[in-house]
C-alpha cells in the first residue's frame, strides 16, 4: 500500500508480444513513455499526487495491473495510449483495451479516462468500445486537470460539461464531446515532463541498431523531446491527430540540453532518442540544442533522430555530429518518384542519394525508412523501393507496409473507397500476426505484406549490407544481424495466400 493517497495513476499499457511477436523480447526498444512523463509533470505540478505505472518496462499483464491499481487505489485512471511513434497509438488500444477491462472488473466504481493520438481520432467510438468512463479529445494535460477538479466538486457528473476536451456520457444518452482544450504553447512551464524519479530507470534500452558496435550500451537509456507537431501533411501520418491543426512547437534549446545533462549525471544515461516528429527543420533550434550540447562536453553521446531529406543541409552536418548525434532517420518512404508525389512526399531521386552521402561523410550514420503499399504502388513501384534501398545500404533500414492509421489522411481515404481495414486494433501493427496492410489498386494487401517481409530479409541478409556492417561495427554485430534475420514473422495473410497458391 501506498504511504499517501494517489490522486492521478497514469499507466502505459504493455502488450509488446502483441504487437512485435518475438522480436519484442530482445530487438525492440523499451522507451521512457513520453507522454505520461508530460501529463504527470503538469498534474503533479498543479499539487496533485501523481503516479505512474510503466507496464510495457516492468513487464505487467492486464491482471497485474489491475492488482496494482487496487492496492494504490487513485481517485483518477488516466491509460496513455501515445506510443513512441504517431503510428503505435492505435497498434497499443490492444494492450490498453485489456488493462481498462481488467482494471473495471477488479473494481468496477474506478474511474478511467483514456486518453491518445488514437483516442482523439476516434473520441466517440473509444468511449463505445472500451471500459472506460471518459476519452480526451487533444493532448490531455488540461482535461486531466480539470477533469480531477470535476470530481472533487460534483460526483452526479453536472460539473464534467466545463472540462475541456472531455469525451463523457451523460445518463444512458449519446456521448458529449465538450469543446477542446486550448493547445499548450509555453512547453517548458506546462510540458516539462520532469518526473524521472516516477519512472523505472533502470528498465529502459535501446534499439539493438543504435549500439551496433558495443551492444552493452543499449542500458541505460532514454527518450526526450524538444518539439511537438509537424508542420508537414503525409498522407500516412497521423502526428497531428490529438492537436486538430498542423500546430509546431518548440522547447527553449537550452531546457533540452539541462536536461540530457541531468540525465546523463544522474543516472548515466548516454544513448538517446530526440523522439520530435522531425528534429533537423528549424536550423536556428538545431543549432542553438547542439551547440549547447558542444559546450558541456559530454562524453560518448550516442544520439538519435528524425530528418527529412529535404530539411538535411552540409553545413549543419558536422555540429550534429559533433554534439553526439550518431544517427539520423530519413523518411524516405519510396523509390518511385510517382508514389513519393501521391503521399505528399515530393523528393528528388538525385537528392536522396546525394544527402546520405552526405552525413555518411560526415559521420553519421542513417536508419532509411520505407513504405511498401502506398495508394500509387504496384509491383513494380515497390521494385523500386527495395532497389533505391539497397542502393542506399544505409546502417539499418525500417520497411513498413501502408497503414490507414485514424487520423491520418489515408484513414479518410480508406473509409472513402470502401477499403478493408483491419477488424482487430492490432492489425495496425507493422509486426503483428493479423496485420492488414492497405490495397493498392494494382497490389492485394496480402502480396503488399509479403513483398514487404521478403524485402526485410533481402536486405538484410545480403552480402553487400553484411559486409559494410563487418567493416564499419565488426563481426560481433554481423553475427548479430544474421542472428536477427532467422527471425521469420508469422502473418496470417501470408499464410492463406500461401495456401491458396
Amino acid at each position: 500500500m501506498t504511504a499517501e493517497p494517489i490522486d492521478v495513476l497514469l499507466i502505459n499499457p504493455g502488450g509488446r508480444e502483441q504487437i512485435y511477436q518475438e522480436l519484442g523480447k530482445d530487438l525492440t526498444a523499451v522507451e521512457p513513455p513520453l507522454w505520461c512523463r508530460l501529463i504527470a509533470g503538469h498534474v503533479r505540478d498543479r499539487g496533485h499526487a501523481v503516479a505512474i505505472l510503466d507496464s510495457e518496462a516492468e513487464g505487467f499483464n492486464p491482471a497485474a495491473i489491475a492488482e496494482r491499481v487496487v492496492d494504490l487505489a487513485p481517485k483518477l485512471i488516466v491509460m496513455v495510449v501515445f506510443g513512441h511513434q504517431p503510428s503505435a497509438s492505435t497498434q497499443q488500444m490492444v494492450g490498453a483495451g485489456q488493462a481498462c477491462a481488467a482494471i473495471k472488473q477488479a473494481n468496477p466504481e474506478q474511474k478511467i479516462i483514456i486518453v491518445g493520438g488514437h483516442v482523439s481520432a476516434l473520441p466517440t467510438r473509444t468511449l463505445d468500445e472500451e471500459a472506460v468512463d471518459f476519452a480526451c479529445k487533444g493532448e490531455g494535460p488540461h482535461t486531466i486537470t480539470q477533469l480531477l477538479d470535476a470530481l472533487a466538486e460534483d460526483p452526479a457528473r453536472d460539473a464534467f460539461h466545463e472540462v475541456q476536451g472531455l469525451v463523457w456520457r451523460q445518463g444512458d444518452g449519446d456521448a458529449v464531446v465538450n469543446p477542446p482544450a486550448p493547445l499548450i504553447t509555453d512547453l517548458d512551464a506546462d510540458l516539462a515532463g520532469d518526473v524521472w524519479d516516477l519512472l523505472p530507470m533502470d528498465r529502459y534500452r535501446a534499439h539493438n541498431w543504435q549500439c551496433f558496435g558495443d551492444l552493452d550500451t543499449r542500458i541505460p537509456y532514454a527518450s526526450i523531446y524538444t518539439s511537438l507537431g509537424c508542420p508537414y501533411k503525409c498522407t500516412f501520418c497521423c502526428i497531428n491527430a490529438p492537436f486538430d491543426v498542423n500546430r509546431y512547437r518548440m522547447r527553449k534549446p537550452e531546457s533540452v540540453v539541462a536536461e540530457i545533462e541531468m540525465l546523463y549525471t544522474r543516472y548515466g544515461v548516454k544513448t538517446f532518442k530526440i523522439i520530435d516528429e522531425m528534429f533537423v527543420l528549424n536550423m536556428r533550434h538545431v543549432r542553438a540544442i547542439c551547440e549547447g550540447l558542444i559546450a558541456k562536453n559530454l562524453k560518448d553521446l550516442n544520439i538519435w533522430a528524425y530528418a527529412r531529406v529535404d530539411t538535411v543541409k552540409p553545413d549543419i552536418l558536422s555540429l550534429l555530429r559533433d554534439a553526439g548525434i550518431q544517427w539520423l532517420a530519413l523518411g524516405i518512404e519510396s523509390g518511385s518518384a510517382h508514389v513519393r508525389d501521391g503521399a505528399d512526399k515530393a523528393l528528388d531521386q538525385n537528392d536522396i542519394v546525394q544527402v546520405v552521402r552526405q552525413i555518411h561523410e560526415a559521420g553519421i550514420k542513417v536508419i532509411g525508412n520505407y513504405i511498401f503499399g502506398l495508394p500509387d504502388d504496384d509491383a513494380e513501384s515497390m521494385g523500386e523501393t527495395l532497389s533505391l534501398a539497397q542502393e542506399l545500404n544505409c546502417e539499418f533500414a525500417n520497411f513498413y507496409s501502408a497503414m490507414a492509421y485514424p487520423g491520418s489522411p489515408l484513414y479518410g481515404l480508406a473509409l472513402e473507397k470502401s477499403w478493408d481495414l483491419p477488424s482487430d486494433w492490432s492489425g495496425f501493427s507493422q509486426h503483428s500476426h493479423d496485420c492488414q496492410p492497405l490495397p493498392t489498386d494494382c497490389v492485394g494487401a496480402a502480396e503488399v505484406l509479403k513483398f514487404r517481409d521478403d524485402a526485410f530479409h533481402a536486405y538484410f541478409e545480403s552480402k553487400r549490407y553484411l559486409d559494410m556492417v563487418t567493416q564499419r561495427f565488426g563481426w560481433d554485430t554481423r553475427h548479430h544481424i544474421e542472428e536477427m534475420s532467422t527471425h521469420r514473422l508469422k502473418r496470417k495473410l501470408v499464410e492463406e495466400l500461401d495456401a491458396a497458391e
